[in-house]
């Protein structure tokens, strides 16, 4: 699938007007080998607890893009190589964390997409607390489990239906 969000954006100002496509503030870094990535959204609302994300990686991703509220916590990474190999593996197109990565070299190396605000060193806690398959808010933007994720050089987008 080819799209630029640039052309999105352009095509579709009544739905960003109407609330049904959102972008993103410009607040994340890129790793993984896609630029571009898009797909349906799983989502997760954890904080400095990693197992929910590596649960729902271990699970067929089929083409979609996880989704990790993380607080936009700086002071632990919630995804790091290991994830990022398991990601490629079963099927995921990307992954948007609004909280930190690590082992960024490793991730750069798998043929996923994804977004994190920063990389830090130190890994999660492992209590397995948090909430699966609900409706997120990340910098003010509201991702519901099934919206549309398109992401590329310019920014990432959040749509209601698919658009590409």
């Amino acid at each position: 699938m080819s799209f630029a969000t640039c052309d999105i954006c352009d095509a579709n100002e009544d739905k960003i007007a109407a609330g049904t496509l959102s972008v993103l503030p410009p607040i994340f870094q890129k790793f993984g080998k896609r630029e571009a990535f898009s797909g349906q959204a799983a989502t997760l609302k954890v904080f400095e607890d990693n197992v929910l994300v590596r649960s729902t990686l271990e699970t067929p991703g089929n083409g979609r893009v996880l989704v990790v509220d993380g607080g936009g916590s700086l002071r632990c990474a919630l995804v790091g190589g290991n994830l990022g190999v398991l990601a490629e593996k079963n099927g995921w197109a990307g992954i948007i964390v609004n909280g930190c990565i690590r082992d960024s070299d490793e991730i750069n190396s798998c043929d996923i997409g994804m977004r994190a605000l920063a990389t830090h060193p130190q890994r999660s806690i492992r209590k397995g607390v948090g909430d699966r398959d609900i409706a997120v808010s990340i910098a003010g933007v509201t991702i519901r489990p099934g919206n549309w994720i398109y992401a590329d050089a310019d920014g990432v987008l959040v749509s209601s239906e698919d658009l590409a």
